[in-house]
């Protein structure tokens, strides 16, 4: 199911929004901006959750964070982020069903909750816990996309919220529907079978934006897919009035226009910083990413390989254990996390652990660096 993210306002019991203190809620609100510019583009709901779990005890020094995700069937939500206290995936409130405890309550009623004095409430499982780890405040709120919940922010600290605060949080958590409606989209593109075309993808990403097709399409290798679908994620966050695909004899060309604020031209560095990631992925298969702004308008070309030209080496130098190149096999077709942990029997953690490692061996940046590696050396065969 494809979620397209929606603005939605949320009320939090008990809180008003006079007496604000203005100077701390203008910092607070910096400090959130600086949170949601981390995670802005992340295609992986799991990277996007664990971000803002651990940004929160960092940026607001919160006691301890969650995020939930809402399973495809609608009756469970299962813990995907946990940061501060408790770090663990599994226990009791791994997974969560709908309706059950309060997260379940408002995942399924899609009303925020908070509490100023959480020993006190009847609702908590272990009063002595809260006590015992000096647990004051408790903020749940919905993730809200296509008018219902998609997950669960959860947010525990030592002292009371303060109203400032939670209008913050309020913001928050719509970036973060909106990120993670995103990246679950992307992720069902990515398990679309494969008779769908890319430009059908890419045109479901793009929604009510323009998308032409230049040339008949071609099968293409995972990594330039993914990175083309990368980037039109990236252009739904941007003003984009119109994209082509093209196809020529060996490449892929992906072309679009930004519309531009005369009031506030977008320099050519801003553009550049904007697409940076996408930059050095594309060269490191091979491509070339180009920018250009003007006044009404700002153009961004994405030029990539269709197929990745093996090389000479063979399976044995690969500097993966057997392990990881496991891993790397399954991340190559488009797997998450999660399936791949239950495919190899190990936890999600041990599979972003392996992952991590493989990043630092092969001396790059991102996942779909590190498949484009595997793939141009032979290690995947």
């Amino acid at each position: 199911m494809l979620f397209r993210s929606r603005k939605v306002a949320l009320t939090v019991p008990n809180l008003t929004s006079h007496d604000l203190d203005v100077s701390r809620l203008l910092f607070d609100l910096k400090r959130c901006g600086k949170l949601v510019s981390e995670f802005t583009g992340w295609l992986d709901p799991d990277a996007i959750a664990t971000c803002v779990t651990n940004g929160l005890i960092k940026q607001f020094g919160c006691a301890f964070t969650r995020i939930w995700l809402v399973e495809p069937d609608r009756r469970t939500l299962r813990l995907v982020a946990s940061s501060g206290l408790y770090t663990r995936l599994d226990g009791d409130f791994a997974q969560v069903p709908m309706g059950a405890f309060k997260v379940g309550k408002i995942a399924q009623h899609c009303i925020p909750f908070l509490s100023n004095c959480l020993p006190d409430e009847d609702w908590v499982k272990d009063r002595a816990w809260a006590m015992a780890n000096n647990i004051q405040g408790f903020a749940g709120l919905p993730l809200m996309a296509d008018e219902q919940a998609i997950g669960v922010l959860a947010i525990f600290s030592h002292r009371p919220m303060a109203p400032e605060f939670l209008e913050v949080l309020q913001i928050l958590s719509l970036s973060v529907a909106g990120a993670l409606a995103s990246a679950v989209n992307h992720q069902a593109l990515l398990h679309t079978p494969d008779t769908a075309h890319l430009s059908e993808q890419m045109a479901a990403l793009l929604g009510g934006q323009r998308l032409s097709l230049l040339g008949t399409e071609q099968p293409l290798a995972l990594p330039v897919t993914q990175l083309l679908l990368q980037m039109a994620h990236r252009l739904v966050n941007l003003s984009c009035q119109y994209c082509r695909l093209v196809y020529d004899t060996d490449t892929v060309i992906l072309e679009a226009m930004l519309a531009a604020d005369p009031a506030q031209p977008l320099s050519e560095a801003a553009l550049a910083e904007t697409f940076q990631d996408i930059l050095v992925t594309g060269q490191s298969l091979g491509g070339e990413l180009q920018t250009q702004t003007g006044t009404d308008v700002a153009q961004v070309r994405l030029q990539l390989p269709q197929r990745i030209i093996q090389s000479k080496q063979t399976q044995t130098e690969s500097p993966l254990s057997e392990r990881e190149q496991e891993v790397m096999r399954l991340l190559a077709q488009g797997h998450r996390d999660r399936d791949i942990a239950e495919q190899l029997y190990i936890s999600e953690r041990t599979v972003k652990f392996h992952a991590k490692n493989m990043l630092e061996k092969l001396d790059v940046r991102t996942r779909v660096q590190a498949v484009f590696e595997a793939t141009r050396h032979g290690w995947l065969s």
